[in-house]
């Protein structure tokens, strides 16, 4: 039997919206210390690796572990029914083939329960090994955001290199190029309007500003992102959910020679 209670149900809304354009279907993984999904995308460049965290919840009850595939639109769909402000229990029982989510509102005087019905999914569990990052950058979510939607309408690719000067974001189009460059800035009012690098060796990667774009769509859940980049490994997209846990991107950096058969 599986029972979890999200009193901010808002958070369940927005992690879904975070990641269901990037993946169709993927199976949630439930065990006594969390709520987990971890999935490519459909062209197997990029990987998503989301944690809710059992103590974030109000209510947790996992008997066993469970693997739950489900299509993300749909489960979309569903949770779009939910109020904001709604408290959103997910159950399901050992070896069902549905689930069932169920929206009360605060004062208790509407309760709505949606079923849908669960898949089967063949996928492999990726070993991500924690590595040692050459450079990571802690920003404003909502900077990032901008700095990735401005530089699409230039061009396709965006360079993110880290030296002792900052973080220099770059591209280059059709219609000319742009350059972004983010100084240290830790003096400020708020917290999460700092800007951290922590710079081991200075690192200049490409990648492909689509998915860039669609890993923002997390913004909502978080003021700051935080960006790890080393020469030979993916980079590290993060954004915290709440206290209780987290949504990971992760992206192959471009290679030169794949832009230079573009060109020719």
């Amino acid at each position: 039997m599986l029972e979890l209670r999200l009193v901010q149900g808002s958070l369940l809304k927005k992690v879904l919206e975070s990641v269901k354009d990037l993946v169709n279907d993927a199976n949630f993984d439930c065990s006594s210390t969390g709520f987990s999904l971890q999935a490519m995308d459909s062209s197997h460049v990029a990987l998503v690796s989301l944690l809710l965290r059992s103590e974030g919840f109000e209510h947790y009850r996992c008997d066993r572990n469970l693997s739950m595939g489900m299509n993300l639109g749909n489960m979309s769909k569903m949770l779009k029914c939910a109020g904001n402000d709604d408290i959103i229990t997910i159950k399901a029982d050992d070896g069902g083939d549905t689930v069932t989510f169920m929206f009360e509102s605060p004062t208790q005087d509407k309760i709505a329960d949606f079923e849908m019905k669960l898949m089967d999914i063949d996928s492999e569990h990726l070993g991500i090994p924690d590595a040692e990052y050459h450079s990571i950058v802690r920003m404003p979510s909502g900077e990032f955001s901008r700095i990735c939607k401005d530089l699409s309408t230039i061009g396709d690719t965006v360079v993110i290199s880290v030296t002792k000067e900052g973080v220099k974001f770059s591209t280059a189009g059709d219609i000319g190029t742009a350059n972004i460059v983010l100084r240290q800035n830790t003096t400020v009012d708020k917290p999460e309007d700092a800007i951290v690098i922590e710079m081991n060796e200075p690192v200049s990667l490409s990648f492909a500003l689509r998915y860039m774009n669609s890993f923002t769509k997390a913004t909502p859940l978080s003021d700051t992102v935080t960006i790890s980049l080393s020469s030979e490994l993916p980079v590290v997209v993060e954004y915290k959910v709440a206290e209780m846990g987290y949504i990971r991107y992760y992206l192959a950096p471009k290679i030169e020679e794949e832009e230079d058969d573009n060109k020719a």
